[in-house]
Formats: structure tokens, C-alpha cells, sequence
């Protein structure tokens, strides 16, 4: 029994899992009515999951929408479709929305879709205070109570008939922001408001404008009223009060400042300011009189104009330039004005001098009296001063030196030469006139000296320098004295020479010429000889092209490498080409060395021919001497009788004769030896 229920069992579960086959096809998700909602309106985000079945079965779905990434809504049914309903659509409901369904383990996703719900609501603007004063501040909070962050914030300041002022806030995390607005002069009743906006698909979106809020201003002081006593138009001379006064609610940080330009003249902390002064000219203009409490401020203008009573005096002299040691009259004066105090001054840099209370003045000038001088007049307390006058008081010129820059007169050819021309008194500016031979070179400017360059200097160029000065003395000008340079030639092309030359003879006597192409005199020479190092052998100084060194007794130890360096005021060094000195044996010591040398050579030879001889005698003993004779007397007769032309025989005499002639040939033949080794050593390739 258990056995055919487990049988029936396995057959319904292979049933049922057969017939229980699907797969996900797509899984969709749309937006009614569209993707592009209305703020406030309602909207419906629905997901459907298209399935293929083996049979027609049920299966339970879980279906989940996401958006931006988190979880908005999760349902489970047996139906293919699901609905996330949003009754009243807000700002934050835009995103990106998602739907996955899920079923007996298998997951299917939908593609992503943005729905944007345009508009944004309305913000809410409140206001801190309702009531403030001018210099206070209204503080403002506005507030995007169903949007989120990040969002812009607009604040509006609005007056009648001016364009409103506006703050922008941005606010990354948070859906409200706070501003403060400083209430100025003339703010009345205040209008205030306030917009947010967002970003959205790659463009701004503006909510509409929040609700108006109403700020009542009070004045904390009333706008202040200016005066000027005994009137606004008034003649240099008189006293002038200004009068600035105010009506405050409350005394506390009080200030009253009176300014012109932007000097303030006085400030009081009271409600009544009053500021008095003798009027000039300079006190015409614009008078400003400002009242400040804490950050409020209100201000009052008046316009004063003072008339002139006289005006500026003139100074006149004689004369403006003038020497030493003559009158200078000074006349002060004002056109068609003549009851002033009149006084003359001289300017200077510490203050000015009184001269004279006077309308004129006479006085006999130095040059210390040169500057400038004005006079100044009083009427009823008003004292104007003329313009300056300048007065040049000139001392002569001295006859003025000309010299060389560098000390001497004299300049190196193709060098330039600079020169100064001094006057040791006159006034400056004193005019230097510089000339060559007859011909002007040029005219400076200058107070005590001037300097000239002349890059044009040739070699028999005779013409003299001179030099004049002159300033505005009516002496008239002074010339110094002709100064003439000496043109110095700088040397060129030293060469040096010897006699003998190449090889000379130990003990001999050698001279050494050094001689320039160029050079202008005196000329300074030197000799080195170089070996391992430069020796200095002579230097001389002479006026002259060349000079000549005599060496007595040349030794071995003075061969080596000869030059000569040439020098003059030009302060340039020319080297000659070296030369090659060497020494040798002289001939009468090679004779001696070959006679000597011959002596030991025939001494030796001898020596070596008689221990021969000798030796020989000894090893035929007495019994050779006897049959030598017996054999000679045979050989003689033979010799005789033989034919001339026998090769095996030869005559005993013949050999002592070769033997002679053959020792005379040795000695001759070392003769010649010596003799052509006497001539090599006189060759100059000898060494």
C-alpha cells in the first residue's frame, strides 16, 4: 500500500514539474499618463513582466521599483503587472525609476526611465522682525518644505520705484536657506520675497514666487538740515558758521560730521553741530553734513561760493639774470589795489625768508642770492601770495684746463682718447665748447665740467685740443691752452738674429740682434733663452728699433731656445720667432783629442807586434835558428832556379814586405779615420 501511494506520489511530482516550466521573455516599466508629469498631479509607475509557460499555471511574482537606486515600492501577486500609485506627484518625486520582478528564483530586471515631474512647489518666506529701524537689519528664511537639496535660493529686497536687490544662496544640503538685508536711508516699507531652483536634466528649473512679506522702517533720526551764516554767498574776509543739526529718537552712538571734499572739518556726538571760519577763495564748494547712528547714516548738502576781495598779488624784478655785484630791484603790486600790507620773501626748502615788509625792495646780489622769490598781501586778514620769480645770479667762468682722461698726453694709435675740460668757478650752466686744431667737435652742457671722445686718432694727426667755457656772465667766454697728444705706435713684427748663427764654438763669441718693425721709441727689450723654463739673459731700454747683445764666451750649458720680447708705452708685448743656439767643440780641442787618440792607437799596435814576435822566437828555440840557416841557404839557391810562375812557393823577404806594407796600410787607414771625424764636428748638422 505505502508502496503504490509512493509510486502515485512521483508520478504527480514529475506532473507537476513539467508543467511547471517558464521563463522571463522582458520586463517593462512606463509612466501614466507620461514621462513629463505636473507638480501636484497624480501619477502611476507601472511595472509588467512578459512570461512563456509550458501550461497555464500560476505563479506568485515579486515585483520591487527603485528609484535612483533605493527601494520605493515591493509588492507580491499572481498577475504579470504591477502599480506604484503616487496621488499628488511633488519635485522629488523626479529620478530615475526601475522595476525587477522575481518568481521561483528567476530575476528579471527592467531598463531604467527617467520621469520628471515639472514645477516646483511654492516656498515659504518669513521675516524675523516685522518692524526695524534704518541701520538695522531684516533677517529672512526661506523654505522648499517638499524639494531636496541641492537647490538655489532667491532673495528679493523691494522698494517702489527702484529695481528690486537681489542675494543668491546655494544650499547643497538643505531645503531652506537665511539672509540678512541692511535697511538703508529713505527704506520705507519693505517688500520681500523669495524663489528656489534646481537643476534637472542638464537645465534649471524656477519654482514660483513665495508669498510677500511686509517690513515696516523707522526713522531712528530725521534727515539733518545745514546752514551757513550770514549767507551762502559771502566776500573773502567775512567769518562764515556752518550750522548742522538733527532730531534723534534716542541719543545713544550719536554723531554729527561736517566735511568738504573729503576733509572732515569737525564731528560732534551731540544734535547740533556749528563750525566757524574766516572765508577765502578756497572755501568756495560743497559742504557735506552727515549724521551717523550704528549703521544708519543720512546726509545734507550745501553749496557755498566766496567772492574774491582782491586778488593775488605780482612780484616784478629788474632783472631775472644778472652777475655778481650788481642792483636787483624787487616790486610787489595789485592791479587796482593798492591799501595792503605788502611783504617780499625768498623761498627755500626749510621755509621761507622775510626780506622786507614793503612793496619794494633794493639789494646788491651775490651768487648766493640766486632762488626764487615771491611777496605776499593782507587784507582784512586775508593774506595771498604771488607766483614765484626766479633770479640766476652768475659768477664769470675761470680759464678752463683741458687734460687727458688718463693722466698723460698721449694716446695709443687706434685707441680712443677721452678728454675733460674743467672750470673751477662760475655759475653753472656753464656751455663747453671742445675743438680740434680750428674745428668744433662738440658743444656740452654741464655745471662744473664736460668730457669729450675723439675714436678718430691718426698716426701724424699734428693738430692740438682746446677747450672753451662760458655761462650767462657777460664776461663772455675763456679758452684754455693747446693741449698736443703724443700718438703712440704700438710695436709690430719683432724678429731676433744671431752671429754666428746655428752652431757656434765652445768659448766663442756670439751676437744677439732684437729689432721691431714699428714701435714708437723708447723701446723696451729682452732676450730669454728656454729650456726647461724662461731665463731673462738682457733687457735694455733704448731709443731706437734694435739693440744688440754680445755674449763673450759661449759654454755647452747656453744651448737651447732664443727669443726677444719687445715693448713701449702701448703696454702691448710682441714675441719673436725663436731661434736654436747650439754649442760645440772647438776645432783645436777636436785636434788634440785625434792626436792623442792616434798616439794610443800606434802605442797599441806596436805593443801587440813585439809580444807576437816575441812569443814566437820562444817556441822554435835554438835547433830552429841552426836548420833556418842551412834552410835558407837551399831555399835562396832554389828560388833561383824555379820558374817564376811555380804558385807553391814563395819567397821569405816577399812576406816581410807584405807584413810591413800591411802594418803601414793599418796605420793609414786610421789617419784617414781621424781626419774625416775631425770634419763632421765643424758641420752645422753636427749635433
Amino acid at each position: 500500500m505505502y508502496l503504490a501511494l509512493l509510486v502515485i506520489f512521483l508520478q504527480c511530482s514529475g506532473l507537476y514539474t513539467q508543467e511547471g516550466v517558464f521563463t522571463f521573455n522582458t520586463v517593462e516599466i512606463k509612466v501614466q499618463p507620461s514621462v513629463k508629469v505636473k507638480n501636484g498631479a497624480p501619477m502611476s509607475i507601472v511595472c509588467r513582466a512578459d512570461i512563456s509557460k509550458n501550461t497555464d499555471f500560476q505563479l506568485k511574482h515579486n515585483f520591487t521599483i527603485f528609484k535612483d537606486g533605493k527601494l520605493v515600492f515591493m509588492t507580491v501577486t499572481d498577475r504579470e503587472d504591477a502599480k506604484y500609485e503616487i496621488s499628488v506627484a511633488r519635485s522629488s518625486d523626479t529620478g530615475e525609476y526601475e522595476c525587477t520582478v522575481e518568481a521561483r528564483g528567476k530575476t528579471k530586471s527592467s531598463n531604467s526611465l527617467h520621469v520628471w515631474v515639472k514645477g516646483m512647489t511654492k516656498p515659504i518666506l518669513t521675516a524675523e522682525k516685522e518692524e526695524v529701524l534704518e541701520g538695522e537689519v531684516v533677517k529672512l528664511r526661506c523654505e522648499l518644505p517638499e524639494e531636496v537639496p541641492p537647490l538655489h535660493f532667491f532673495f528679493r529686497k523691494i522698494k517702489t520705484n527702484s529695481i528690486p536687490k537681489e542675494k543668491r544662496v546655494f544650499e547643497p544640503y538643505r531645503n531652506f536657506s537665511e539672509v540678512e538685508f541692511s535697511v538703508e536711508e529713505a527704506d520705507n516699507i519693505l517688500q520681500f520675497d523669495c524663489f528656489g531652483r534646481r537643476f534637472v536634466q542638464l537645465e534649471f528649473e524656477d519654482s514660483e514666487h513665495s508669498n510677500t512679506t511686509l517690513v515696516t522702517v523707522r526713522e531712528p533720526f530725521i534727515k539733518p538740515t545745514l546752514n551757513a551764516k550770514p549767507s551762502s554767498n559771502i566776500t573773502e574776509g567775512d567769518r562764515i558758521q556752518f550750522e548742522c543739526s538733527t532730531v534723534v529718537a534716542r541719543m545713544r552712538d550719536i554723531e554729527i560730521l561736517l566735511q568738504k571734499n573729503k576733509t572732515i572739518l569737525k564731528s560732534v556726538q551731540d544734535e547740533v553741530l556749528k563750525y566757524s571760519t574766516v572765508a577765502t577763495l578756497e572755501d568756495s564748494g560743497e559742504y557735506l553734513c552727515k549724521v551717523e547712528q550704528g549703521r544708519a547714516s543720512k546726509t545734507t548738502k550745501l553749496n557755498v561760493v566766496v567772492s574774491e576781495l582782491f586778488p593775488k598779488p605780482t612780484l616784478a624784478a629788474s632783472m631775472s639774470n644778472l652777475d655778481e655785484n650788481k642792483e636787483l630791484t624787487l616790486s610787489c603790486s595789485i592791479s587796482g589795489f593798492r591799501k595792503a600790507n605788502f611783504s617780499i620773501l625768498r623761498k627755500n626748502s626749510n621755509g621761507d625768508t622775510l626780506l622786507k615788509n614793503s612793496r619794494n625792495l633794493t639789494m646788491r646780489v651775490n651768487v648766493n642770492d640766486t632762488g626764487s622769490y615771491t611777496c605776499k598781501a593782507e587784507v582784512k586778514g586775508i593774506v595771498k601770495e604771488s607766483k614765484p620769480v626766479r633770479i640766476n645770479v652768475y659768477a664769470p667762468v675761470s680759464k678752463p684746463t683741458l687734460s687727458v682722461v688718463s693722466g698723460l698726453p698721449e694716446v695709443v694709435l687706434g685707441k680712443p682718447l677721452w678728454l675733460i675740460c674743467r672750470s673751477a668757478m662760475g655759475t653753472p650752466p656753464i656751455i663747453f665748447t671742445f675743438y680740434k686744431g680750428n674745428e668744433v667737435k662738440k658743444r656740452v652742457t654741464n655745471d662744473t665740467y664736460a668730457m669729450f671722445l675723439d675714436e678718430n686718432i691718426r698716426q701724424n694727426d699734428k693738430r692740438g685740443y682746446k677747450c672753451d667755457a662760458r655761462n650767462n656772465h657777460s664776461s663772455g667766454m675763456k679758452t684754455s691752452n693747446i693741449l698736443n697728444i703724443t700718438v703712440i705706435v704700438p710695436i709690430r713684427d719683432a724678429s731676433l738674429g744671431s752671429i754666428p748663427y746655428g752652431e757656434v764654438e765652445d768659448g766663442s763669441e756670439t751676437a744677439f740682434l732684437c729689432s721691431v718693425k714699428e714701435g714708437s721709441w723708447p723701446i723696451h727689450f729682452k732676450l730669454f733663452r728656454k729650456t726647461d723654463r724662461e731665463v731673462l739673459l738682457f733687457e735694455q731700454i733704448e731709443n731706437a728699433d734694435r739693440v744688440m747683445w754680445h755674449k763673450k764666451a759661449m759654454k755647452k750649458q747656453d744651448t737651447g731656445t732664443y727669443f726677444c720680447v719687445a715693448s713701449n708705452r702701448a703696454n702691448v708685448d710682441v714675441k719673436s720667432h725663436p731661434i736654436t743656439i747650439s754649442v760645440i767643440l772647438a776645432t783645436w780641442k777636436k785636434g788634440v783629442i785625434a792626436a792623442f787618440s792616434l798616439i794610443l792607437i800606434v802605442g797599441a799596435v806596436t805593443l801587440a807586434l813585439y809580444w807576437f814576435l816575441r812569443k814566437k822566437k820562444k817556441a822554435k828555440g835554438p835547433s830552429l835558428e841552426m836548420s833556418g840557416s842551412a834552410l835558407a841557404t837551399n831555399l835562396t839557391s832554389e828560388k833561383l832556379t824555379r820558374q817564376p810562375n811555380d804558385g807553391d812557393y814563395y819567397s821569405g823577404s816577399g812576406y816581410i814586405e807584405d807584413n810591413e806594407n800591411h802594418v803601414k796600410s793599418a796605420d793609414e787607414s786610421k789617419d784617414s779615420v781621424e781626419n774625416r771625424h775631425s770634419r763632421i764636428q765643424g758641420h752645422p748638422d753636427a749635433t
